[in-house]
């Protein structure tokens, strides 16, 4: 989490938006114990006011693109939230994929298991087998992104070191996960989506069903060149 937080000051530096900084809370500092208790933090509280101002018809979207814990603890300090807020979630793999067991939900199953069994109105973003088609070069980050300003820079270095920690070779992409959840909100053609039931989630990190469970949308497909395209553009204007 605290990672997080300074990463999110750091953009903020880079975009000269140090006005928004005052806006930015600290997550849960840890997981959900049990599935019905809630971790406390600055975000969830904020996230509960915030939310007051909402409602069904007009609701506050909720974009996740790490663990859960913030929204489900939400959720068990004020159920009503539910009618007030759509969420929108990087987390689990595809439905065809081994295990469920991606670093997002694994790391709170609990709080995964909140959040699918709430009924609160949820998009699901799966990585393996989905969003893992979010894949970029080092050739288009170069020719896209780099010198164009100084975030596009600190993109590709950060992607790039990233590669070669990894153990890149001479030909090597990297899924840029986190995108995908705001490109859903910002237009949803970018992806193809259908109302399934939600899953529940077992200990071991795979799904189980029960046709008793909330309805929720699933992504299945991404339309990778059009997301880039739209982020290439927005970044380098």
């Amino acid at each position: 989490m605290e990672k997080s937080y300074e990463e999110i000051l750091r953009i903020l530096t880079l975009l000269g938006r140090e006005d928004l900084k005052q806006v930015v809370r600290k997550g849960a500092p840890g997981y959900l114990p049990a599935d019905d208790v809630p971790v406390e933090s600055e975000a969830v509280r904020h996230l509960l006011a915030l939310s007051e101002n909402y409602t069904r018809e007009h609701p506050l979207y909720v974009i996740g693109t790490a663990v859960i814990t913030d929204i489900a603890s939400a959720i068990l300090l004020d159920p009503t939230i539910t009618q007030r807020i759509v969420v929108v979630w990087l987390g689990g793999h595809a439905r065809h994929w081994p295990d469920a067991a991606e670093f997002n939900m694994f790391q709170d199953i609990a709080g995964a298991r909140v959040v699918f069994g709430s009924g609160v109105p949820l998009v699901q973003l799966p990585c393996m087998g989905v969003v893992s088609s979010l894949t970029v070069s080092e050739p288009e980050l170069e020719a896209q992104l780099r010198g164009k300003n100084a975030l596009c820079d600190y993109l590709c270095d950060v992607t790039e070191a990233a590669a070669r920690r990894s153990g890149a070779g001479s030909a090597w992409t990297r899924i840029i996960w986190d995108v995908s959840a705001v490109a859903w909100l910002i237009d949803p053609s970018f992806e193809e989506s259908r109302i399934v039931r939600a899953p529940l989630m077992e200990d071991d990190g795979h799904y189980a069903w029960d046709d008793r469970m909330p309805f929720m949308r699933y992504v299945y497909y991404v339309y990778r060149d059009r997301i880039f395209e739209d982020m290439f553009r927005k970044l380098t204007r």
